[in-house]
């Protein structure tokens, strides 16, 4: 069945056995795709007959179909022409994991972060209606997606624009509740029927705006919730505008078709809610939705995961850790994360103090502000949130911690190049982002052990202001951290790495972070050749170190910044505006990000591309 598809027509005329077979393929070959392609699995399992049943049912793309973040759009991509490229996923000259609108017309917006799908989709119903183009506007979001309040403001808006919009919640978290029983499919067949929504237009126009009308709509509200008394989400929708229906088995084709044909036809804002299995048709991503949401590479047949047999520390393995010994020390320690909590290794101090971590849910905002009232009090909150993520908060860290100089220290996870996710999961910005902010610290460690006592250090010198520490996702340098006394950093200093800093040099190596460890080997082939170089660790590009800066510029030539972060406003930025205040004549190349997004793709092809790898590090020295 699969090998006849190649676009959402092809589907058009298979009957209800055939679209079951279709979807029992699909599963099979996501599994086998990411098998030896890692992806993210569990999600897409899930949501394998919606993205059927949509295209089945949709003109797509003249309708528009938004896949909030991405992470169940996988059967998406697989049915409207992208079948045999979905085999290179997430590689560097394969498809995006998530949607994409340069990638293809049936990715009608671009998502890889969350709860951005209905505010999307009602722009795109308001432009299509202001053009006079006919076309349905479907947002599909997940459950973790609609705890963003990003989702609340799009909802909140539509439902009073009364827009033309259909909203998916696809609900993969809990049972099906009592609101399965017979009653409550009649009425859902029967509120979603052409003919009852024919009539319930023409009496809402012929009672125009009256009281009669306003009492005739009390007393019909009044009677779903009769029906519906059980159901806290009609109440919820049901006052933000929006007309209720569900919860119904999204994984059963024969229900999902007629009813998303039925609801074409209901006017104005329309939420359906849908309950799935996440990893549907696979057993072990059924057992253990959580491992599998992305597992890594798999053998398809046993589920037995490949193991990483490196023996080296995580970076979040460090956070996790060092944050949990420290807490266990002082009692005004707690963390605080956005729906991060295993991802950042926060779970760590979780199973060791549960009363003292958060889980605010997909909240950047919340989670900043949140942590700010807790300094306000004399407690010291721990923000570990991405990089990428940490966009979202950029005003709550002005206005809400720097502008009250209250001490949070936030970890910023992913920094710099994060690999396979891609553009929107790049932490590429944040030092150049945050650089300008007054009342605030940022540092970056070299390795495990520095960033074990970077922690230390934010939390427990009052030198230290609110502070962010960004470091990388993935293995450090294999330094023993473990059970290390803790080492003070003093605020704003770098460090030699290498050289003499009293000689003439032919370059100086300023770096930051862990991409100092590949300037290292980069330094050490350019002396074995017979150049005269010095390398300096930053640690902090706020505040930068002075007098490092004044060092460099009198005994060398040619000034190197290296940064796995955004080269404009970064170190490079830091140490030109410096240079250029003191009226300084010194040459200075900067390598990191340009202007540009950084595709999918390898860390190390990624870093290749960026110039930022031992090689391309070494000809900047040696030119």
């Amino acid at each position: 069945m699969l090998n006849n598809v190649n676009s959402p027509a092809d589907i058009k005329s298979l009957n209800l056995d055939e679209l079951n077979r279709l979807c029992s393929e699909l599963r099979e070959y996501i599994i086998e795709c990411c098998s030896t392609n890692p992806g993210h699995l569990g999600s897409s399992l899930g949501a394998v007959e919606l993205a059927v049943a949509l295209h089945k049912v949709f003109d797509t793309p003249v309708d528009k179909i938004v896949w909030d973040v991405g992470h169940q759009a996988y059967a998406h991509k697989i049915l409207t022409g992208r079948r045999e490229e979905f085999r290179k996923i997430r590689t560097i000259d394969g498809p995006s994991g998530f949607p994409k609108m340069s990638e293809s017309p049936y990715d009608s917006f671009g998502t890889g972060h969350s709860s951005t799908s209905i505010s999307a989709t009602l722009g795109m119903a308001i432009a299509d209606e202001k053009l006079g183009i006919k076309a349905n506007h479907i947002a599909v979001i997940g459950d973790g997606a609609m705890t963003g309040g990003l989702a609340f403001e799009g909802l909140n808006n539509a439902g009073a624009m009364k827009s033309n919009i259909l909203v998916i919640l696809n609900d993969n978290q809990i049972s099906i509740d009592t609101n399965t029983g017979a009653m409550h499919n009649y009425l859902i067949k029967f509120t979603t029927s052409r003919r009852y929504n024919s009539i319930k237009k023409n009496v809402w126009q012929k009672l125009g705006e009256s009281k009669i009308r306003d009492a005739v709509q009390s007393i019909t509200k009044g009677t779903k919730r009769l029906f519906l008394k059980n159901n806290d989400n009609f109440s919820l929708f049901d006052s933000m505008g929006f007309r209720y229906f569900g919860p119904v088995n999204g994984n059963d084709m024969a229900q999902l078709i007629p009813l998303l044909e039925r609801m074409k036809n209901v006017d104005g804002p329309k939420l359906l809610h849908i309950m799935t299995v996440k990893g549907k048709g696979y057993a072990p991503a059924e057992a253990a939705p959580t491992i599998w949401h992305a597992p890594g590479k798999f053998n398809p047949e046993s589920g037995e995961r490949v193991k990483d047999s490196s023996k080296i520390s995580k970076y979040q393995e460090v956070f996790g850790t060092t944050i949990t010994e420290l807490a266990l020390k002082n009692s005004r320690i707690v963390g605080i994360t956005p729906a991060m909590l295993s991802g950042s290794s926060l779970n760590i101090m979780q199973k060791a103090l549960p009363d003292r971590v958060f889980d605010v849910g997909i909240a950047e905002e919340h989670a900043v502000t949140f942590s700010a009232g807790l300094a306000a009090e004399g407690i010291i909150p721990v923000c570990n949130i991405y990089s990428s993520f940490m966009q979202r908060a950029y005003d709550n860290v002005i206005h809400d911690v720097a502008l009250q100089k209250l001490k949070v220290v936030f970890c910023l996870d992913r920094g710099g190049i994060v690999g396979e996710d891609g553009a929107t999961h790049h932490g590429v910005f944040d030092m150049a982002a945050f650089r300008p902010i007054p009342n605030l610290a940022i540092v970056s460690p070299y390795n495990e052990l520095e960033l074990r006592n970077m922690l230390y250090s934010a939390i427990n010198l009052d030198s230290y202001p609110a502070t962010i520490i960004r470091y990388p996702r993935g293995r450090g340098e294999g330094v023993d951290w473990k059970e290390q006394e803790f080492t003070e950093i003093e605020y704003g200093k770098g460090r030699l790495i290498s050289g003499d800093p009293n000689q003439s040099n032919d370059a100086a190596v300023l770096s930051i972070g862990p991409v100092g460890n590949v300037c290292a080997r980069a330094v050490a082939k350019a002396v074995e050749s017979g150049a005269k170089v010095a390398h300096y660790d930053m640690r902090f590009i706020k505040p930068i170190d002075i007098e490092i800066l004044e060092q460099v510029c009198k005994s060398t030539r040619h000034i190197i910044t290296v940064e796995d972060g955004a080269i404009a406003g970064g170190l490079h930025g830091a140490v030109a505006e410096y240079i250029a205040d003191n009226g300084l004549g010194c040459r200075l190349t900067g390598l990191g990000i340009g202007d540009e997004f950084v595709p999918h793709g390898t860390p190390s092809e990624l870093y290749h591309l960026c110039r930022i790898d031992e090689e391309s590090i070494l000809k900047a020295i040696v030119l």
